[in-house]
């Protein structure tokens, strides 16, 4: 995958990130994964000469197992993570279950999930795989998100666009990240 080396180069150098990913392998759960923002904000900094952001708001975790899907685990798993590390606020959702919500088909994994997601650079998620080796989860590429454009995935550039716009707007990462560019409509 194109972009791959220089996401985990750039991983490796993040202490923080590191240190999370580290607690969530320490779960031991299936198909895990932190997503969105803790990548796409690392790539977004540096693209930007920034150091990286420190990410305590909106770690999002996800796992995958049809056999434990019920909110409640979720959210007993999140208040593990916060007697791990309180300082971050801990989203997670076993994503087995996203689909009834969102008017999606069953999902088959957390990368297939992450097909169904707003942007292409927010659908990128890694985890550690042992031997302090990273694993990424791109169902779209790392080619949008290392572009620095914002590009709605097919789903929301059409039938769920009005949400996309609205996402935008309210994230307002094109003033936070002046670099950004938003994918022209195809």
């Amino acid at each position: 995958m194109k972009h791959a080396d220089a996401l985990i180069a750039l991983l490796r150098r993040d202490t923080q990130r590191l240190r999370i990913l580290s607690l969530v392998h320490s779960l031991d759960l299936p198909d895990c994964w932190i997503a969105a923002g803790f990548v796409r904000n690392a790539v977004w900094d540096f693209l930007h000469g920034r150091s990286p952001s420190l990410p305590t708001n909106d770690v999002d975790v996800i796992w995958f197992d049809p056999a434990r899907s019920g909110k409640v685990l979720d959210l007993q798993i999140e208040q593990r993570l916060q007697r791990l590390d309180d300082s971050i606020d801990w989203s997670v959702k076993n994503q087995s279950r996203m689909h009834l919500g969102n008017d999606d088909p069953p999902y088959q994994s957390a990368t297939d999930a992450m097909r169904f997601w707003p942007e292409t650079a927010t659908a990128t998620a890694i985890r550690c795989v042992g031997g302090g080796n990273v694993d990424i989860a791109a169902p779209f590429g790392l080619d949008d998100l290392y572009a620095a454009l914002v590009r709605p995935t097919p789903r929301f550039a059409g039938q769920k666009r009005a949400l996309f716009d609205q996402r935008l707007k309210r994230k307002a990462w094109l003033a936070q990240w002046p670099l950004l560019r938003l994918a022209e409509p195809e």
